[in-house]
């Protein structure tokens, strides 16, 4: 007999050219209620199924994008077990919405390994870069993404000679590529009635503080449930904080969330340009949102597609102390 240990790959497992996929997940009612439990997000077309099918044509109700996303992520970290941190997200695109009864196939690669500089007293480690193709039961692509974490070696004194330039990974989400991802066929007549903030209400540098803040909870959940294997968001003493880290998903999505108060219009999101993690975010940390509009673009259908940059806060300990955590521009779009 022979015993088999499983475990997460180290960066000397990697290869440039290597593929994995993961067990295919059927969306449902179920998972949407999993995510509003969590995040309390109030866009409206997942919330409400009747409009969602007045407005998209589709009988069954719209997942919300960032659910979708989020399970997309979760498909692709085999690679990301032993994940010390998640640098950036590049190129994200939602080719299409995503319905209940929708299946999400994620396909993963590895495009390029960089092993970084040595210091004194600290074990080698290397970044991935990884790009997902998400399709569904169609075949129809969905996401399109790269994301690049950061991975321990298994020998602490490791030279693997991976140099790869990191900067030419991936391509940036660019306008021309956000207006071919739009729905073409969705229909706005119902959001006339609308009431609350419009698009048009908005002036290119308005600068948003939303005062309500959101406390992380349930965060070891929604790494489970989006089938994310990343162990230091649900062992504290594989974290080097000692404590679990919050999955990056939940800090985007709670600021999100927060977003949908100071915007009741917006219909779905579009596209990530940069996705940028800049400090941990540990469960029970208060987070708080602050967004800016960088554009806005006129939508051939009604209403127009809003650039946003999103700041988010996180506040731990009494007295508090506040870090800023993410950075993070993205396309929406607005009635």
């Amino acid at each position: 007999m022979t015993t088999h240990a499983i475990s997460g790959p180290c960066f000397e497992d990697f290869h440039h050219g290597l593929e994995f996929d993961a067990p295919a997940v059927t969306l449902g009612a179920g998972h949407a209620a999993w995510h509003q439990a969590l995040f309390g997000d109030r866009l409206r077309l997942p919330l409400d199924h009747h409009t969602s099918t007045a407005i998209t044509g589709t009988s069954a109700a719209m997942v919300h994008p960032l659910l979708a996303i989020n399970i997309a992520i979760g498909q692709s970290t085999w690679a990301s077990q032993r994940v010390k941190a998640n640098l950036f997200y590049r190129g994200l695109i939602l080719h299409r919405s995503v319905h209940f009864g929708d299946t999400l196939y994620t396909r993963t690669k590895v495009v390029g390994l960089r092993q970084n500089k040595t210091q004194a007293n600290r074990a080698a480690t290397g970044i991935v870069a990884l790009e997902m193709t998400t399709t569904n039961q169609r075949g129809e692509t969905v996401l399109h993404f790269w994301r690049c974490p950061m991975i321990p070696c298994r020998d602490p004194a490791a030279t693997t000679g991976h140099a790869d330039d990191l900067d030419r990974i991936g391509a940036a989400a660019t306008q021309a590529d956000v207006i071919a991802a739009l729905p073409k066929h969705w229909n706005l007549a119902s959001t006339q009635h609308w009431l609350g903030w419009r698009q048009d209400a908005l002036t290119i540098g308005d600068h948003i503080v939303v005062e309500a803040r959101d406390t992380v909870t349930c965060a070891p959940e929604l790494v489970r449930l989006s089938l994310n294997m990343a162990m230091a968001h649900t062992d504290s003493a594989v974290s080097y904080l000692g404590e679990r880290l919050v999955f990056g998903g939940h800090t985007i999505f709670t600021c999100f969330a927060q977003i949908t108060r100071a915007l009741p219009n917006l219909l779905t999101l579009i596209a990530w340009e940069n996705c940028d993690h800049l400090a941990p975010v540990l469960e029970g940390d208060r987070l708080r949102t602050t967004f800016d509009i960088r554009d806005r673009i006129p939508v051939e259908q009604g209403g127009a597609l809003l650039r946003i940059t999103a700041q988010c806060y996180a506040a731990r300990s009494l007295p508090e102390s506040e870090t800023a955590v993410l950075d993070w521009t993205f396309w929406a779009w607005s009635a």
